[in-house]
């Protein structure tokens, strides 16, 4: 029978595995870098090809971010790799092109969108789902395939440096965010969609002392309704297409080989069905770092049977390892051809062998263009989150006679860069100098001006001289370098800010892999202070007693608590992207309400370590004290703090049906005022507590929240959908029950700042049920 398009993607995949040899199956369950495949010229070898993908290969790793090729050149090197592959290998099967996608297409000339910890600081996820889209346009015009992203742990730990690749620290936060990045990057079919991982199954955001690669150590019960949850939601409303194992350990398995994980939890019991890819080296590291395979061949044979499909970033243990295993008789070919038949049947619903190659022409229409720069924009307005606003200081008057713009960050596009943004990725790093024995693109970037690389960005310093009066005097003195001690340039930024009437002073973190940098992955801190001496230098300016705004430009939440009593006015910027200058303007000088909140909570020390706020009722206080005996216990900020140069109102709480059964949904109502003189933004936030349960549950759970925009003295209604199940846990014989009491309902600006509250009793009997993830929100 001859098998074509006009056969199902099950029967293309078995007809095709069928005529597989081995060393063809073991071709598709591995990668190559794009750069063993070209020479010093930028230009696909063929001589390379033959050496390396002969009998075809599962992935290619990184064309466009390794290169360092503008897309149309990329995108060559891509039809070029899949030309080599359809026309001189045996079958004919074309590569998936992976690259990274956190925050933009990880590539030159991509539009740059805000770092992830960022963008979860909006909590606008219809506004996410449009950035995946972008990405997803970008990505598909060079050939690539599939997306490294998006980022779903729960991160608890601001020490560790890859805090900013998150969606923060709740679950039901970090579902919606990753449940609409997932739509916007897959598409509703794969055949114009980009794949997008789910990573890092699982717990990877809350090791042992925050650092990378580390231990976790987390109960089954918070590992299934905290960590897992936000996967769940992706698999089940989005179905997302591929999976990533995480690199740490749980209670002495790593998940990199852990079959009771990557494969009776993650496939059998949560539905997923697509591909796993190895995070980078996971299968040496079994050898050589965590120790638990005595060579290649075993680690090889862990992977394998812990569902890990295709080993990335470049074929090792799935080589020549994976065959003397299967010489010995240590695997059977069975699993071998569950995992090859996955790998086509993803390459088939991605419509490769129909179209493997792009048109090179198209590309320049779809890269950085006015509406994709206008999105980054908005997500960067929507990101910003006012921390502290004391006396009104802010919004300032763009007619001020003059204004000082100190700090590091002030005039820097480089800082406004996350660690998965080109080019501070790239910057500096060669990746052979990762400790593993795997297989590593060799790169020398001496020589390289990055400076050339970045898209057209705006630094805080242009966004102010741009929105201030023509007659307004700005002064400017960067004051120190975020990872130098030198006090040198402090004189210099103490004189703008004695001549100025307003100081803008912008500090935080440098965020990339090079050691130059503060934060990002591999870079974990054990204080969460601001890096170096520029607290000193804020400490300076103030003492000046000239007014100071400080602006955060920083990847993690930052121990502040200096800033937060001496200083008025205090914005948290993250890592804002390219249009970040121009968005920070504009919430200083009031053409912006800022009305972002934050994703995740900020400590006063980093001796209080882990702060959340759905902690157990025994957590978060010391007993009987309450607080230590040297700080408070609370966080200095909290979840969902945020605040507006607008007031809002909340009235008329209505909760209904009441009593309601396990399978029902309970309507909450509430209207929302503002009472300001601004339009503005307010993050309504619905938080449930269940105060008696078999099992003890946290002290509030986010279950619902909507952004919405009010003109003043404009009202809205917010009515939350909630079903009950959403109150649903594991009990003592790790069931997912439903049981009868009374639910607590608290509905605010922020979870330590709740403006009504309300219950409804849930009736009957505990029932076992299946997991809900979301909550519909209605807006009249």
């Amino acid at each position: 029978m001859t098998i074509n398009v006009g056969h199902s993607v099950e029967e293309r995949t078995e007809h095709l595995l069928s005529q597989m040899t081995l060393e063809e199956k073991l071709g598709q369950l591995g990668a190559v870098w794009a750069t063993d495949l070209i020479d010093d010229q930028k230009h696909f070898v063929q001589a390379k090809a033959e050496q390396k993908i002969v009998n075809g290969i599962g992935h290619v790793s990184r064309v466009g971010a390794v290169s360092l090729l503008k897309p149309q050149a990329s995108a060559a090197v891509a039809n070029a790799i899949q030309t080599y592959l359809v026309k001189h290998t045996r079958l004919g099967i074309p590569a998936i092109v992976h690259e990274e996608s956190c925050a933009g297409y990880m590539a030159r000339d991509a539009t740059t969108f805000p770092q992830a910890i960022g963008l979860a600081a909006t909590w606008a996820p219809e506004l996410i789902e449009e950035m995946a889209g972008v990405i997803r346009t970008q990505m598909r015009a060079v050939g690539a395939h599939h997306g490294l992203a998006p980022v779903l742990d729960v991160c608890r730990d601001p020490r560790w440096g890859r805090v900013e690749e998150t969606f923060g620290e709740d679950p039901y936060l970090i579902s919606r965010i990753g449940v609409a990045y997932v739509r916007g990057l897959q598409n509703h079919d794969l055949r114009e969609g980009v794949v997008a991982t789910g990573k890092h199954f699982l717990g990877y955001g809350t090791t042992e002392g925050g650092l990378n690669w580390s231990p976790a150590h987390i109960p089954e019960r918070e590992l299934r309704e905290i960590f897992a949850f936000p996967f769940w939601a992706a698999i089940q409303e989005a179905g997302i297409a591929s999976m990533m194992n995480a690199y740490h350990e749980l209670d002495g398995i790593p998940c990199g080989a852990s079959k009771e994980l990557m494969v009776d939890f993650l496939r059998n019991e949560m539905g997923f069905d697509g591909v796993v890819v190895s995070d980078y080296f996971t299968l040496d590291m079994l050898k050589a770092y965590h120790r638990v395979a005595a060579d290649k061949t075993e680690a090889a044979l862990l992977g394998l049977e812990a569902g890990i499909d295709i080993e990335l970033p470049a074929t090792d243990c799935y080589g020549d390892p994976l065959r003397q295993a299967l010489k010995e008789g240590r695997i059977r070919m069975e699993l071998i051809d569950l995992s090859v038949s996955r790998v086509l049947r993803q390459k088939f619903q991605l419509g490769l062998f129909e179209n493997p190659y792009v048109d090179t022409n198209h590309i320049p229409s779809v890269f950085n263009t006015p509406s994709q720069s206008d999105l980054s924009l908005e997500l960067a307005r929507k990101s910003l989150v006012l921390l502290k606003n004391a006396d009104h200081l802010l919004p300032l008057s763009p007619q001020l006679e003059s204004i000082a713009v100190i700090g590091p960050g002030a005039d820097s596009i480089r800082l406004l860069q996350g660690d998965y943004h080109y080019p501070s990725h790239s910057e500096g790093v060669v990746i052979s100098e990762i400790n593993t024995e795997a297989p590593t693109p060799m790169r020398d970037l001496s020589g390289i001006d990055f400076l050339q690389h970045f898209v057209p960005s705006v630094s805080v310093l242009a966004g102010i001289q741009k929105l201030v009066s023509p007659q307004t005097k700005v002064y400017y003195a960067p004051g120190c370098e975020i990872t130098s001690f030198d006090t040198s340039g402090f004189a210099e930024a103490v004189a703008a800010a004695e001549k100025a009437q307003v100081a803008v002073v912008v500090v935080g973190e440098k965020s990339g892999l090079s050691k130059e940098s503060t934060t990002g992955e591999s870079l974990d801190r054990a204080d969460i202070d601001l890096y170096g001496v520029q607290q000193q230098l804020v400490e300076a300016i103030y003492a000046t007693g000239t007014p100071v705004v400080v602006v955060l430009l920083n990847g993690r939440p930052l121990s502040i608590e200096w800033i937060d009593e001496h200083v008025p006015a205090v914005i948290e910027a993250w890592l804002p992207a390219q249009e970040g200058g121009t968005a920070i303007a504009e919430a200083l000088f009031g053409k912006l309400n800022p009305g972002g909140r934050l994703p995740i909570s900020i400590p006063r020390s980093s001796g209080q370590i882990p702060v959340y706020y759905n902690h157990k009722p025994s957590g978060g206080r010391t007993h009987w004290q309450g607080d230590y005996i040297d700080l408070p216990a609370s966080p200095l900020y909290a979840f969902g703090h945020g605040l507006s140069y607008s007031e809002f109102a909340y009235r008329h709480l209505r909760i209904s049906p009441n009593p309601v059964q396990a399978e029902d949904t309970v309507v909450i109502s509430l209207s929302v005022q503002n009472v300001g003189t601004m339009t503005g933004d307010e993050v309504v936030q619905l938080y449930l507590h269940d105060p008696i349960a078999s099992v003890t549950r946290p002290v509030q759970e986010l279950k619902g929240f909507k952004r919405l925009t009010l003109a003043p003295q404009e009202q809205k209604t917010i009515t939350f959908h909630v079903p009950v199940r959403q109150m649903a846990f594991y009990d003592r014989a790790m069931q997912l029950v439903v049981e009868p009491g009374e639910i607590q309902v608290m509905v605010g600006s922020a979870s330590d700042d709740i403006r009504l509250s309300g219950s409804f009793t849930i009736a009957g009997q505990t029932t076992r049920v299946q997991p809900v993830f979301k909550s519909h929100v209605e807006v009249s």
